[in-house]
């Protein structure tokens, strides 16, 4: 399957605060497979190793500090790809800078620190957006236009499984870095059932593992949608690498593998109503392997063009409105001696 491309927008030179994994592996290599930027400059506290990476990946400009990407009259937006807590400073920093920002889910620490920053930047006239690539992937935008023209019948559940073991000593398992399973990997799923849903829930329960650090270590939820959808979503930092989401409506459903980390030829398995019953092989689905990192800058670059956000893009706010309300209903659990 295929989706129509839209016309590439005006060009974005970006800046980088940070040689996080991230920048190495989605960011650099998707702005530069877009139709829409460039990699104009590189910042790090590691001067040197801003200055190893600027070389190897051909990027004009290197600097020993994020101010320094900041101060580059060159760079038109930054994307901030650091650990959680320092997503509200530098945010705020940037757009006073006058650069349009991407900043890596999740948005912020709280909700309250989300709509600082969304407030900072609307003050300062630029763009902000939260750095979900799975959203704008090609395979993504075809389901949800399969959804919503009743391909699956009327949509009852969306179903979202993401989880990974982590090392105990991870920064991830600090609470007073925005820790969690549910801020690093269940936010995917989060953002899976309100996407397709295409509102926010008006119910909310969820229970959750407390590791010794004090942040969740595996947790699951239950979002209930004011048209009847039901979001079910689990994710953990202690058990094995699942990575999928499932649709299912009254005449149908489709399964999507490797869900946020699509392969170079995406898939999806749909099932008719009677598949199970009868033991039919599912149909599959095949999309275009376009860059999804790619896909999520020439997004921005559309919004940048258009002075607001253009779907499936959204700013953060109400998904970090939904992450709060779901830790805040989430019971905890644990393995050994029950509630």
């Amino acid at each position: 399957m295929s989706t129509t491309p839209e016309p590439p927008a005006r060009p974005l030179r970006w800046g980088i605060l940070g040689c996080a994994r991230i920048t190495r592996q989605g960011l650099v290599p998707g702005i530069n497979a877009s139709q829409s930027g460039s990699v104009q400059a590189l910042g790090s506290r590691n001067e040197g190793l801003a200055r190893s990476w600027a070389e190897e990946f051909g990027i004009p400009a290197s600097y020993g500090s994020y101010e320094g990407v900041l101060d580059d009259p060159d760079v038109d937006a930054v994307y901030i790809p650091l650990p959680n807590e320092l997503h509200l400073p530098w945010v705020l920093r940037a757009a006073d800078a006058g650069k349009h920002v991407l900043c890596e889910k999740p948005m912020a620490v709280n909700a309250d620190e989300a709509e600082q920053m969304v407030e900072h930047c609307q003050s300062r006239n630029v763009m902000l957006m939260e750095a979900f690539m799975w959203r704008h992937q090609p395979r993504t935008r075809a389901l949800l236009d399969l959804v919503r023209n009743g391909g699956l019948g009327t949509l009852r559940f969306v179903r979202s499984s993401f989880s990974f073991s982590i090392d105990p000593t991870d920064w991830r398992t600090d609470p007073a870095r925005g820790g969690g399973a549910l801020w690093d990997v269940g936010c995917y799923g989060v953002s899976t059932c309100r996407l397709y849903a295409g509102s926010e829930p008006v119910a909310i329960q969820s229970v959750k593992r407390i590791g010794p650090s004090g942040v969740d270590l595996s947790l699951a939820a239950q979002l209930v949608f004011p048209n009847g959808i039901i979001g079910l979503v689990d994710c953990s930092f202690e058990a094995p690498f699942r990575c999928e989401y499932e649709l299912v409506g009254t005449k149908g459903s489709i399964k999507v593998p490797e869900a946020y980390l699509p392969p170079a030829r995406p898939i999806a398995l749909r099932f008719d109503s009677g598949s199970n019953i009868h033991g039919t092989e599912p149909e599959t689905l095949t999309f275009e392997g376009t860059d999804q990192y790619a896909c999520m800058v020439d997004s921005f670059a559309r919004s940048v063009a258009a002075g607001a956000l253009q779907a499936p893009s959204e700013d953060g706010l109400l998904q970090m409105q939904c992450l709060d309300r779901i830790q805040a209903a989430a019971m905890p659990v644990t393995g050994e001696n029950g509630w």
